[in-house]
């Protein structure tokens, strides 16, 4: 386990509340971000991060006696580390000054000043002896660039964090890089690689500085909801004790993954609908990839089904779906057009028939590709060689 407790700093709710009042579609959910950004803000003193935002944006107006006092605050708290971390290079071991550098480090990062907090936390890593605290540090970096949405920050310290734990992290901060692994994969659209970390990490999950475990949930069951087959999606997502568990707090989850998996695709579709409202949209690492994520679900749903039949007509298609034929004809015919989806649509006779690529013809597609990287391989060494 790790033997220090992790702050979770900087405070990642902040920028989702941002976000949410950033994007006019989310109106309804104005009043209460606008009011947790400010409490969240003034309850960690943010005054750099609180002038950054009111001067890149109008979501919230500046209030100058606020931003003065946070700055004033910032000031007196700084100078107290400085003359900490002063005092002991003067007196005290590497031990001692290590604890200073971190508590400026941490201090900088609570109040969202980035660039001084990233180049402090560095500092602290270059004095820091002990691996696992080290592992910390660069994981607050990472955290730091979640904050910001600085994705080369992001992939950067994912990269050193994983090379250190490499060298002899416990378990504990193992799993807890799976996670920041995991988040990092969603918000760039990886969800199969992101979905087998966050399911490895389900049953030892600690990463509570980085979000919420219910939160954690939703994402697990998101990404692993689109990429799982049919069998694995009950064995490792729907009977996990964990899922189990918190399903009933989210019930537009349970909807999706017990409907798919039971080709209820009517109620399917509902609740798809419902999580893109609820769950995609409002989400800052979710929201960029909406339309993407319901349009594979949907063909994931369409494919579930047609793989069953030789033939189906459309309007009992329709009806499974709960949506009108001229709804799923046009979704079909964009589907078949882009390679999505097998099977042709004879609109005479209103019937979908399924047309299987030849498993002969893959395999055999297979062996050219391979063999044509082999004799690529071939030719480079030969040149090497002669």
């Amino acid at each position: 386990m790790a033997d220090e407790v992790v702050l979770p700093i900087p405070e990642l709710t902040i920028p989702q509340n941002l976000f949410v009042l950033s994007n006019s579609k989310l109106s309804h959910l104005h009043e209460n971000a606008r009011k947790e950004l400010l409490k969240g803000i003034k309850a960690e003193k943010m005054g750099p991060y609180y002038k950054s935002i009111t001067a890149a944006s109008s979501v919230i107006p500046l209030d100058q006696k606020l931003l003065e006092e946070m700055e004033k605050d910032n000031e007196e708290e700084l100078k107290k580390l400085d003359e900490r971390l002063a005092d002991a290079e003067k007196t005290e071991g590497e031990s001692e000054i290590s604890d200073a550098l971190k508590a400026r480090a941490n201090f900088l990062t609570r109040i969202g000043d980035k660039e001084r907090s990233i180049t402090a936390q560095k500092l602290a890593l270059e004095k820091t002896p002990g691996l696992g605290s080290r592992i910390d540090i660069v994981l607050t970096i990472v955290r730091i660039g979640f904050f910001f949405s600085d994705t080369e920050v992001v992939t950067t310290h994912l990269a050193k964090a994983l090379k250190l734990i490499d060298e002899g992290g416990d378990w504990d901060r193992r799993n807890r890089l799976k996670v920041y692994n995991g988040l990092h994969l969603i918000s760039i659209r990886q969800f199969k690689e992101a979905g087998g970390l966050l399911l490895d990490a389900l049953s030892t999950f600690t990463a509570t500085e980085l979000l919420p475990y219910n939160d954690f949930v939703s994402l697990t069951v998101i990404a692993n909801a689109l990429t799982l087959n049919r069998v694995d999606l009950k064995k490792k997502l729907i009977n996990a004790s964990e899922v189990k568990q918190v399903l009933p707090e989210l019930p537009v989850l349970g909807d999706l993954v017990n409907n798919l998996y039971k080709s209820r695709y009517d109620k399917f579709f509902v609740a798809l609908a419902a999580l893109e409202q609820k769950h995609l949209i409002p989400s800052r690492i979710l929201s960029p990839h909406t339309r993407y994520y319901v349009r594979e679900m949907r063909i994931l749903a369409y494919g579930q089904l047609l793989e069953s039949y030789h033939s189906l007509t459309l309007d009992s298609l329709s009806a499974a779906f709960g949506v009108s034929v001229g709804f799923v004809d046009n979704e079909l015919s964009r589907f078949i057009a882009s390679g999505r989806l097998h099977c042709t649509i004879d609109k005479v006779n209103g019937i979908v028939e399924t047309t299987r690529p030849s498993l002969k013809n893959a395999q055999y597609e297979q062996v050219i590709k391979q063999g044509d990287i082999l004799l690529n391989e071939v030719q480079r060494l030969s040149k090497v060689l002669y």
